[in-house]
Order: structure tokens, then sequence, then C-alpha cells
């Protein structure tokens, strides 16, 4: 019983960092917009400036 206890925490406290770590993220591309277009999670996979880098551009980000 322990181990799913322990598991279930597991799980949870990694979920919880990940959503940490993403806020941290949005704070530093909101206090340094200088460094250029950062990647937006609302547009999905890459999501570069000039395209959405999941082109047929062999995985790089394309200029259309």
């Amino acid at each position: 019983m322990s181990t799913y206890l322990v598991t279930i925490a597991l799980i949870l406290g990694i979920a919880l960092f990940g959503v940490g770590v993403d806020r941290i993220y949005r704070a530093f591309a909101q206090r340094n917009p200088q460094l250029g277009p950062f990647r937006d999670s609302e547009k999905g996979c890459g999501s570069c400036s000039g395209g959405d880098g999941c082109g047929d551009s062999g995985g790089h980000c394309s200029s259309h």
C-alpha cells in the first residue's frame, strides 16, 4: 500500500514541478522581451516565430 501512495505522491510532485517550471519560464519571457520570441505552448509543436515548427522542413522551423 505504501508503494502506491509513494507513486501517487511522486507523480503529483512531478506534475506540480512541471507547472512551476512553466510559470517561471513565462515570467522570465515577460521580463526579458529583448531576448526574442519564446516558445508559445498554445501553438503546439515547436512554435518558431517563422512558423509552427511542424512542417515538412525536416523538423526545422520554416519561414512560411
